[in-house]
């Protein structure tokens, strides 16, 4: 039998590496691990990702953060969703809420029910409180009973900094340095990597968290990677901060534009911009211009270049190399994914976490698990584009005439014959998710259950239920401001 693992060494920070070292240092507190986390300021970190869903919460519980703390620290504010404009057709909005749309009438599905309603029910998003809530920009957290969730609209270097604090003061201790050379042993792990200044250190496990790059993960053990570009066109982002737009929105807004989408994040100080873009079908110059062109408030900065390639590692770990963050893989931030797909991995090293042999199957678990997160994630971020009707660019010809994977065709199928949504156990994206973005973007299924009792009163009582609520709550300004 092997040794206990006693080390652990985390290349790279920025988020995903902090939050690593944070949950490593925690939740293996009695075990007496030995972690260390490498990173240069020389290299810098992407930084962009502001955004969250709300499993963060859930990480920060058991981390044990005080969240007024932790909001003051990062800048942050509350999020309910996500306002999409233009997807479906021009002067379309939608809003895609942490929270259920309306309730069973009758053991039938609320859908059902609102679409055997037909135009007499109203919008669909009347039925769903954080919806409701997002639009008259009021937050309150849920209370007992309540079916909704929150996230949060964070400064991504703020809460780097924030969890570096938690670490080092939970024994996690950082080296400043760049790496110039990884050596690997016999058996194919890697074994230590060199600084440039001569140092050269060992671990048992090794966390990569270098980014693109994947210094560990690709450049030395090439696991190999899987394209999703010909779903996922988008492969550039310009990003750029901009001043503080009076009242803030508690929500992120996503607006569809000629080749790709722009994003726009309200936090405390500022607001976070950047427009997604495919290289393929607009220059560099053009999607600058673009992004400029439709900010709310003034640039406080110049626009910064961002490149990368949507897919993932064939393999996130292995070895004793594991791949968190970039490094593992990218999706674009269309639906804030990128921090909770570092949590899961987070947490299944954790519940996968070796303490003798480096049994391989505790690395194919992981792999098996990851695949399906990120293959899931894949398919909901591929419908906004799928379920397009415009036709106005060749971009959003292109996407929607591309072939879909085969997963992601027989859910929509499902839908557009049945009205039924396909669920599962492992997944991010539930089905109120799915069903905001079909009825979002007017994909509409042939039929609905025959169940449905098209009961007017009932719905009517729903929607009143929800307008009542929202009347009652603060503004979002006055919920930060306590």
């Amino acid at each position: 039998m092997t040794a206990p693992v006693a080390s652990v060494l985390i290349v790279g920070g920025g988020t995903a590496g902090w939050m690593t070292a944070a949950a490593l240092a925690h939740k293996l507190r009695h075990m007496r691990i030995a972690i260390t986390l490498i990173e240069s300021e020389a290299i810098g970190t992407v930084g962009v990702g502001e955004a969250t869903v709300p499993h963060i919460r859930a990480f920060n519980a058991a981390m044990g953060f005080d969240e007024a703390e932790f909001m003051a620290a990062t800048n942050a504010t509350f999020k309910l969703g996500i306002e999409f404009r233009d997807w479906a057709r021009v002067g379309d909005r939608y809003f895609h809420p942490f929270g259920l749309f309306g309730e069973p009438i009758d053991g039938v599905p609320f859908h059902h029910q609102w679409l055997a309603a037909g135009e007499d029910a109203g919008a669909f998003g009347d039925y769903c409180l954080p919806a409701a809530m997002a639009r008259a920009d009021r937050f309150a957290r849920p209370r007992d009973g309540d079916d909704y969730g929150y996230a949060y609209q964070f400064d991504a270097a703020g809460y780097a900094a924030y969890l570096r604090g938690v670490a080092e003061a939970r024994g996690v201790t950082r080296v400043e340095g760049q790496i110039v050379d990884v050596a690997v042993d016999a058996r194919g792990h890697v074994a230590s990597v060199a600084l440039e200044d001569g140092r050269r250190l060992a671990a048992d496990l090794f966390v990569d968290c270098s980014g693109f790059r994947g210094l560990l993960i690709e450049e030395t053990l090439h696991a190999g990677w899987d394209d999703w570009r010909r779903w996922l066109p988008c492969d550039r982002a310009w990003a750029v901060p901009s001043e503080r737009a009076g009242a803030i929105t508690p929500y992120t807004r996503a607006t569809a534009l000629d080749a790709g989408w722009a994003w726009r994040i309200p936090l405390t100080h500022r607001t976070g911009n950047g427009h997604v873009f495919a290289s393929a079908f607009v220059s560099d110059e053009a999607a600058r211009a673009a992004l400029l062109a439709q900010l709310d408030t003034p640039a406080l900065a110049e626009p910064r270049m961002l490149r990368f390639a949507a897919g993932k590692r064939r393999r996130q770990w292995v070895g004793n190399t594991v791949a968190i963050g970039l490094s593992a893989g990218f999706l674009e931030p269309l639906e804030s994914t990128s921090i909770h797909l570092a949590q899961v991995a987070i947490e299944r090293l954790l519940d996968l976490f070796p303490t003798g042999d480096r049994d391989p199957l505790d690395a194919a678990e992981f792999n098996r698990t990851m695949d399906v997160e990120y293959e899931r994630v894949r398919d909901f971020i591929i419908l906004h584009y799928a379920a397009t009707e415009r036709r106005d660019t060749p971009f959003w010809r292109h996407v929607a005439a591309m072939p879909l994977p085969d997963s992601l065709s027989a859910k929509i199928d499902l839908f557009r014959a049945r009205g039924v949504v396909t669920t599962y156990a492992q997944g991010l994206f539930m089905e109120p998710s799915w069903l905001a973005v079909y009825m979002g973007q007017r994909v509409r299924p042939a039929g609905h259950d025959p169940r449905a009792s098209c009961d007017a009163a009932a719905l009517s009582r729903i929607r009143a239920r929800v307008a009542t609520q929202v009347a009652g709550m603060p503004t979002h300004d006055a919920t930060l401001a306590r």
